[in-house]
């Protein structure tokens, strides 16, 4: 291979490898601590935080206002959301801007106060849930040094098994773990806390990691509850004049009991309830729209066997389908056949997620139409996941403080830089210039293993740190013997470019054996271990893979570039040879 080519590959690998690792360093070292608090909060936070942010700069904006306060705030950064969007306003109306952002400018943008209010609000709303996907594109700490909770849930196959009366197959098993595994994302997101890790372990465990502080018993409570899903028969004509008299009395309704106080306006054993939509934080949010609902509900949830998503032959209109299993596709029928024009609302945990009109009767098959792609796909995880197919209990749980990871960290990062400059001094004098050539490789060895971590989106643990900085001792091993090869060539009187090639050439199969065999026992660690063992091997072949491309492909590099360009004729490499 040509030294061009080799050098457009360097160049190449390093540039995919800064694509790689830029997330974290845009995480860790650009973004602002307190912005770090707010994008790894839920949704919820992150939602309250940009409505409230949103409110106390308009309600400062129009008491300026008020005052003839008329400083520009330009080059203050409380503002620059807000003159941002004043600015976009500007433009989108065609009117030119003004030179002086005070007050009353930031406030003439905008065509009504709600307008101000959505149109900040959103710049607040993107730029944090951008925040959050740079972070979930970043390294990832692991709890022992983010500190934060770790558990371990069983699931109850066996239980699942006498449930439906027969033995589960493989592919059974698979659905309820994955349905498992879904619901419980979504219930530990719900309840307000920081983005967790939720992955299998086993065939019948999960493993949960929730970052931050969390308390046990509210995550015990999340994990072991279940969730209520049902189809309800709903009354439109009653729901149409509920909705009529909320209209003129917005306190007519006990939002606790869900009852109206104007008497027979809800027909007796029926109920009412609020109808909710997903809103752009990906949040349930509450229409304004109220449904009465038969007081019973049609059909349990835990009767749905499967739910997909696909489109209409004909229409191609996106549409959703789930399969009930054999007692709950006779109650459907039965319910189906009787209300045959009637509305069908899907309730889960006393929220109205959508609902149909009934064309026909159905039985085991559900096809539901007039929802788009999004809506659909939605649908169709709330029917997955919103029943609980199988009973979970946690096995062992364990919580770990925040100060802790950070002093872990700390000694970590120290660890790896000693270790790097104790390598560099051994070296130098050692090798003498040869010996920078094998730290610049050891420097570039670091920085491709932490954006290999990052690219398969792998979890920064201690025992990770660990297995760096060996790695980082190990990874000079390399090097240490192609320098050998190569003081026995010019030994023999071999000139510089003839002691480089064949030192190489004769190193390379050395090199190879001692790293390859380290590697298959790494790759085994990492497959059947667990916990701490695992993040210890996963790094440490890493690590010996990128040192084989640093030692063989790009510190070979370094001595060419000396040979063709510096014009070098001997090599630097030992204190008795000249």
């Amino acid at each position: 291979m040509s030294k061009l080519r080799r050098l457009m590959i360097v160049i190449a690998v390093i540039a995919l490898a800064f694509m790689f690792l830029f997330p974290s360093i845009q995480w860790y070292f650009l973004t602002p601590k307190e912005d770090q608090a707010i994008a790894v909060g839920s949704r919820e936070q992150i939602r309250e935080y940009s409505r409230r942010m949103t409110y106390l700069i308009i309600s400062d904006l129009k008491q300026r206002a008020a005052t003839g306060d008329t400083t520009d705030l330009s080059n203050q950064k409380n503002y620059k959301v807000a003159i941002d969007s004043a600015k976009r306003a500007y433009s989108l109306a065609k009117k030119p801007a003004p030179r002086t952002w005070d007050a009353v400018a930031i406030l003439s943008a905008f065509s009504s106060e709600r307008s101000m209010f959505d149109t900040i609000e959103s710049r607040y709303r993107e730029y944090v849930l951008k925040l959050k996907n740079v972070h979930s594109n970043a390294v990832q700490l692991g709890l022992d040094l983010a500190g934060g909770m770790s558990a371990v849930v069983q699931a109850d196959l066996k239980g699942l098994s006498e449930k439906l009366g027969h033995e589960l197959s493989q592919a059974e098993k698979e659905d309820a773990m994955k349905r498992a595994v879904e619901i419980l994302n979504s219930r530990i997101d719900k309840f307000g806390l920081t983005e967790p890790v939720i992955r299998r372990q086993g065939e019948d465990q999960i493993y949960i990691e929730i970052p931050g502080t969390p308390d046990p018993e509210r995550i015990n409570s999340i994990i072991m509850g279940k969730g209520n899903l049902a189809f309800y028969i709903a009354d439109l004509e009653a729901s149409a004049a509920v909705n009529s008299y909320l209209s003129t009395n917005p306190v007519g309704i006990d939002e606790e009991t869900m009852t109206v106080d104007k008497p027979g306006l809800v027909p007796e054993g029926k109920i009412v309830r609020k109808v909710y939509k997903k809103d752009s934080y990906g949040l349930d949010e509450f229409t304004g729209e109220y449904l009465v609902l038969e007081g019973k509900p049609g059909l349990d949830g835990s009767h749905i066997v499967s739910a997909t998503v696909s489109s209409d032959p004909i229409t191609g209109q996106p549409e959703t389908n789930f399969v009930l299993d054999k007692e709950g596709g006779d109650i459907f029928y039965e319910l189906t056949s009787a209300n045959v024009g009637k509305t069908m609302a899907v309730v889960l945990d006393d929220r109205v997620k959508s609902y149909a009109r009934i064309q026909e009767p159905i039985r085991e098959s559900v096809r539901i139409t007039g929802f788009s792609a999004e809506e659909a796909e939605a649908l169709a995880l709330l029917l997955r996941t919103a029943a609980l197919p199988i009973s979970l209990s946690v096995v062992s749980q364990q919580s770990i403080g925040a100060s802790l990871g950070e002093d872990a960290i700390s000694q970590g990062q120290n660890a790896i830089i000693v270790g790097i400059l104790s390598i560099f001094v051994f070296m130098f004098i050692y090798y003498k210039w040869a010996g920078i050539n094998a730290t610049i490789a050891q420097i570039l060895n670091v920085y491709l293993m932490l954006s290999v971590l990052t690219a398969f989106k792998l979890t920064l643990t201690l025992p990770s740190i660990a297995g760096f900085v060996l790695t980082t001792g190990m990874a000079v091993d390399a090097n240490v013997i192609i320098f050998e090869r190569i003081k026995e060539e010019m030994k023999a009187g071999k000139s510089r470019a003839a002691a480089i090639h064949a030192g190489f050439d004769k190193a390379f199969w050395a090199v190879m054996d001692s790293n390859i065999t380290t590697i298959i026992a790494a790759l085994f660690l990492a497959q059947l271990g667990t916990g701490p063992i695992q993040g210890f091997a996963v790094s440490l072949a890493i690590g010996n893979m990128t040192s084989l491309f640093t030692s063989l492909f790009v510190s070979r590099l370094i001595f060419d570039f000396e040979t063709d360009v510096l014009k070098l004729k001997t090599v630097s490499i030992s204190w008795r040879i000249r």
